[in-house]
């Protein structure tokens, strides 16, 4: 994944209209260490298009304000340059891959 320091990087990377992913985690975060390769590896297998990125909560700690992130992780999809979707702490990655089957297929095939 490729990182994300400044709000003007989030910006340029949103507003190119591809499925992106943006992954907020913390250098502290066990959790976020453990989940980071498990989705990685989901999204590009069965998601090829999407493009992926992690904001690192500890260092951007601006950015993290302005996407109003509270815990992490936390992941943000967008479609289209719009928020789709965000998924916290706890989450299933079947069900996750499963519920961006849909807008992905219409946005992207």
């Amino acid at each position: 994944m490729e990182q994300i320091e400044t709000l003007d990087e989030f910006q340029n990377r949103i507003n190119t209209g591809n499925p992106v992913l943006i992954y907020f985690s913390g250098e502290n975060c066990s959790v976020c260490k453990v989940l980071k390769p498990k989705i990685e590896e989901e999204i590009t297998k069965y998601y090829p298009k999407f493009k992926l990125f992690e904001v690192k909560t500890d260092i951007s700690v601006e950015l993290t304000a302005q996407c109003m992130i509270f815990s992490i992780p936390t992941i943000i999809i967008y479609f289209d340059k719009n928020e789709f979707k965000r998924y916290g702490r706890n989450m299933s990655i079947p069900l996750f891959i499963d519920e961006l089957k849909r807008p992905y297929n219409l946005m992207c095939e």
